[in-house]
């Protein structure tokens, strides 16, 4: 339905730019700018359907032209059929540009700029050729030369569009960037302020572990009896001094991370091709056999960006773990689609897999699968559980899990459209 407003709105536009061109051969055939405002539409809304954008584009055309002519010469059945065949236009190059496109990379703005050329030049010969033949003349070769040269001008005008779309669109990131990283450092410095409480509270922390130790050998070897009230008031004082510096410092961190981290939200596609490259750094960066697929059904607003971050980083960093070193042909899968009123989240793996026992206490704090057999060390298995608060908790949604031992883990998450989702 989302999909079909956003063709409703690009054929309206259509309709209204063609109404700006010029005409060739005979006051029927026209070359108009609507074409240019179809492909830089289909650039930039990568969910359009071309074929269909092109057919109701076409018929947009068709109609409000014939409203048009009708309302100034107050007839219409001498132009209706002429005006009828410019859908033909319009089919024809969305199928033209959707084969040429199917294998080719459409983010290319200069492979656009060949598939443009084609695609106009193709189209256009085609709706004269069915022109000649309704009016019975023969074809008029020598128009064919105008044709190209039109399709290259119209294609060049909307490659020059794009690039500037594009450099502006930089110039904006760049300074976005340096603000953020502006931010990041004035963030850093006060984390690291909340930090120094904490280390200095691992040291009151190793002074009371010594201190109730002592207290306990005391109590074993029944000495100093009249010590133990003094040591263990001693005790409870520095625990409660070290509970108040450790309340102090979270309610720091919570005050930084919910309010410092404010930051204008960002589209889904943007927030999966950050994430996307950053696993792909780690998977490199651990020297790991294994391919990062990222689907993305539709893409979408949303201010929960760094909650969305922060849930597919544990999710790919547990399946990275969950694929053994030796294992070729490793793979992580991230498949988004819309049901209803929710966005559902496949995040998937072809690792080990995890047995009946392990989960029913996977999402459990302390929980870990990970073990590196060579050095004894355990990974603390925090991130489901954080994956699990951040779902249900901050995000009112849910999350499954299944697997098969040797096959692989799948986690399915479900999170409501209203809740995710913001208008740009």
């Amino acid at each position: 339905m989302k999909n079909f407003k956003k063709m409703i709105f690009v054929s309206i536009i259509i309709a209204l730019s063609s109404q700006v061109g010029i005409g060739l051969i005979s006051s029927d055939f026209r070359i108009s700018a609507g074409i240019m405002f179809f492909m830089i539409f289909l650039f930039y809304y990568e969910d359009l359907n071309p074929i269909q954008t092109g057919i109701l584009s076409g018929i947009m055309v068709s109609l409000l032209r014939s409203i048009i002519y009708y309302f100034t010469s107050g007839k219409l059945n001498n132009v209706i059929l002429s005006y009828h065949i410019e859908i033909v236009f319009y089919t024809f190059y969305a199928i033209i540009y959707y084969f040429l496109t199917k294998r080719g990379d459409r983010r290319n703005i200069n492979f656009i700029f060949i598939v443009m050329v084609i695609s106009d030049f193709g189209a256009n010969l085609i709706e004269v050729f069915i022109r000649t033949k309704i009016s019975s003349i023969s074809f008029p070769w020598e128009i064919s030369s105008t044709l190209f040269l039109v399709a290259i001008v119209r294609s060049s005008i909307v490659w020059l569009v794009l690039n500037l779309l594009k450099y502006y669109g930089m110039l904006l990131m760049k300074e976005e960037h340096e603000k953020r990283y502006k931010r990041l450092l004035w963030l850093t410095s006060q984390l690291k302020t909340e930090m120094y409480w904490m280390e200095k509270n691992m040291d009151n922390i190793e002074k009371v572990m010594s201190d109730s130790y002592k207290l306990f050998e005391m109590i074993n070897l029944n000495e100093d009896k009249d010590s133990w009230a003094g040591r263990a008031v001693a005790i409870a004082r520095d625990i409660h001094e070290i509970k108040k510096e450790n309340t102090l410092a979270i309610r720091g961190i919570k005050e930084i991370t919910q309010d410092g981290l404010k930051d204008k939200d960002m589209n889904f596609k943007d927030i999966m091709n950050i994430l996307s490259e950053t696993m792909e750094k780690e998977i490199r960066r651990l020297n790991r056999n294994i391919e990062l697929v990222i689907h993305i059904e539709e893409n979408f607003y949303t201010g929960k960006h760094y909650y969305l971050m922060s849930i597919f980083r544990n999710l790919i960093m547990n399946s990275i773990d969950a694929i053994p070193d030796t294992q070729k042909g490793g793979r992580i899968s991230i498949n988004h689609k819309i049901d209803n009123e929710q966005h559902i989240f496949v995040v998937s793996d072809n690792g080990v897999g995890i047995d009946k026992d392990g989960l029913k206490h996977i999402f459990s704090p302390g929980f870990s699968t990970k073990i590196n057999y060579n050095t004894g060390e355990i990974n603390r298995g925090l991130g489901l559980a954080i994956v699990k608060y951040i779902v249900e908790e901050q995000l009112e949604g849910r999350i499954n899990v299944s697997s098969i031992e040797g096959k692989g883990t799948r986690f399915y998450i479900y999170i409501s459209k209203s809740l995710l989702e913001e208008n740009s």
